[in-house]
């Protein structure tokens, strides 16, 4: 289970959260600028919050008065929006960075259920957008989280592609049962893969 409670002051509002994300999909949804990502970086250990309190499980994240955990030791999976892959590694490689071993047996329920086993050789240049999106999953399946952010990880997709990998990303989380905190604007998206939408905008959750 995670836990956020947090503040932190932007350049306009102040963001001001509080919610639990179980072994479920929670959909953070909201305008631009509303505060969406700060919160999933705040989870990252990317930016810190002025105070507050964030708690995976039994592992405290973050806490007033105390050294922020390390993000490399959080066990955090985060798919960012442009997916952020090294051109310069192949997919294989790509997935394979932060593991422990690039043993793809690890993680081949991953592969299989994504379809991409036959591109590991591939490099970024040489995929598609929706492989793109696939292969970044993949990594941050890979080492193995006890949470998945998700950063709008299918805006940039074609219509027919972006179904495609919502029904994959609902069958991984079937298999895997982690929370996950997604961002999107899309209100088909929010509703098909949630099994809660929090709505904030200016930095505080609102009533749907």
């Amino acid at each position: 289970m995670l836990e956020v409670h947090i503040q932190k002051k932007l350049t306009h509002f102040t963001l001001d959260v509080q919610f639990v994300v179980r072994d479920e999909i929670v959909v953070l949804f909201g305008p631009s600028g509303s505060g969406k990502t700060t919160v999933l970086n705040s989870v990252a250990g990317l930016v810190h919050p002025d105070s507050g309190r964030i708690q995976l499980h039994d592992m405290v994240f973050f806490a007033t008065g105390q050294k922020p955990m390390p993000t490399r030791k959080r066990k955090v999976g985060y798919l960012f929006q442009d997916y952020a892959l090294f051109p310069h590694m192949s997919v294989k490689e790509n997935i394979g960075y932060g593991m422990q071993s690039n043993d793809m047996s690890d993680v081949q329920a991953i592969l299989d259920v994504l379809g991409i086993q036959h591109l590991l050789t591939a490099y970024p240049h040489e995929i598609s957008g929706g492989e793109k999106q696939r292969v970044a999953l993949a990594r941050a399946l890979a080492t193995k989280p006890d949470v998945l952010l998700l950063d709008e990880p299918l805006s940039a997709l074609d219509e027919a592609t972006r179904l495609r990998c919502q029904d994959e990303l609902l069958e991984l989380h079937r298999m895997w049962k982690i929370p996950i905190l997604l961002v999107t604007h899309d209100t088909a998206e929010a509703a098909k893969l949630s099994d809660r939408i929090l709505s904030i905008d200016r930095g505080v959750l609102t009533p749907l």
